[in-house]
């Protein structure tokens, strides 16, 4: 009588071989920002050369930050707006109209009796009400973005100094300016604020479900509605939420210079626009970076402060900023094309 034995075939087991933290870092978008970097560290190179300790001082860096602080939050929404190549030029009219309605004497009053959160809901609901209404327009009424925030931004910038009466609005509520003008161990809470934002929109951005969405209705719109994308109401909600971070900028802007004016963010959508292209935010839509915009934005508010630092004219200002946008831009581009190669 004969036995037999039977052996089981031998499995492979395949491991999915660890990531270094340096490879991660690069996958994250390290790569990608390298002429930001090498800008920023060139630019904080230059400050510490012309104003010495004044410019490497651990107090003149937090005031780098905090004004980069507004102007960041802001540019955190239009992120989402230009990678899905859509423009909004009204971020800095919606900025003051929501300044301004949060401040009124009613507004502070009722605030005064109840809650200084009251202040701040008002300035974020009044500037994701402006950016819907932009989404609606341009989503559902189809009216080019340009044109849409074009003339939202003269009438956001009109109905604040109407309602203003064309004067600044002084802000009364203490809680308020503790709550939001205070620091955290130090740290002032509008860069908390800042970076918290900017946390969540990377987020947002690169691990949700929103955020892939936002890259296909980028890249190609039509293809994105044959998948299934409910293309108008993302569009809608896009703009809504870069109405809703430049009412959170507004709350900002309120606590740091503790008033509310329709001359608040004046100019600042140009900046907003320079620094989240110079990130590596594609005009055309199809790609964005949260990184990069917070490292374009971090890049104008030292170059402000080392100007200063410096006493050297506006002009001159000005133009080191077109010089530095178009080097960031090149170096990024050489950087892309030996990524490729490789």
């Amino acid at each position: 009588m004969s036995t037999t034995t039977e052996t089981q075939p031998s499995r492979t087991v395949y491991t999915r071989p660890r990531r270094s933290a340096m490879k991660w870092l690069l996958d994250a978008g390290l790569r990608r920002n390298m002429g930001l970097i090498f800008a920023l560290l060139l630019l904080c190179a230059l400050g510490a050369f012309t104003a010495g300790d004044r410019f490497a001082d651990s107090n003149n860096m937090m005031t780098i930050v905090r004004l980069a602080a507004v102007t960041g939050v802001v540019s955190i929404g239009a992120t989402f707006v230009i990678t899905i190549a859509g423009i909004d030029l009204s971020v800095g009219a919606i900025l003051a109209l929501s300044a301004v309605w949060a401040t009124t004497v009613s507004g502070q009053a009722f605030a005064e009796s109840s809650s200084w959160i009251f202040m701040a809901l008002t300035a974020m609901a009044v500037g994701a009400a402006a950016g819907l209404i932009n989404g609606i327009l341009i989503a559902y009424g189809k009216v080019v973005s340009f044109i849409t925030t074009l003339a939202m931004m003269a009438a956001a910038r009109g109905l604040a100094e109407i309602i203003s009466d064309k004067k600044t609005q002084i802000i009364t509520v203490e809680p308020f300016l503790k709550a939001v003008g205070g620091d955290v161990f130090g740290v002032p809470v509008i860069v908390l604020i800042f970076i918290l934002v900017a946390i969540g929109g990377w987020v947002l951005l690169n691990r949700t479900t929103f955020g892939r969405r936002t890259f296909a209705i980028g890249g190609n719109p039509e293809a994105a509605r044959l998948a299934g994308i409910k293309v108008e109401r993302h569009t809608m909600a896009i703009y809504a939420l870069a109405g809703l971070c430049a009412g959170i900028g507004a709350l900002m802007l309120m606590a740091r210079t503790t008033t509310g004016s329709a001359t608040h963010g004046t100019g600042l959508e140009l900046d907003v626009i320079a620094a989240v292209v110079i990130g590596g935010t594609l005009l055309t839509g199809g790609r964005g970076s949260i990184f990069g915009t917070v490292l374009g934005v971090l890049i104008f508010s030292t170059l402000t402060n080392l100007f200063t630092l410096n006493n050297l004219s506006l002009s001159v200002q000005l133009v080191a900023k077109g010089a530095i946008i178009v080097s960031a831009v090149l170096i990024q581009r050489q950087l892309a094309r030996r990524a490729q190669r490789t």
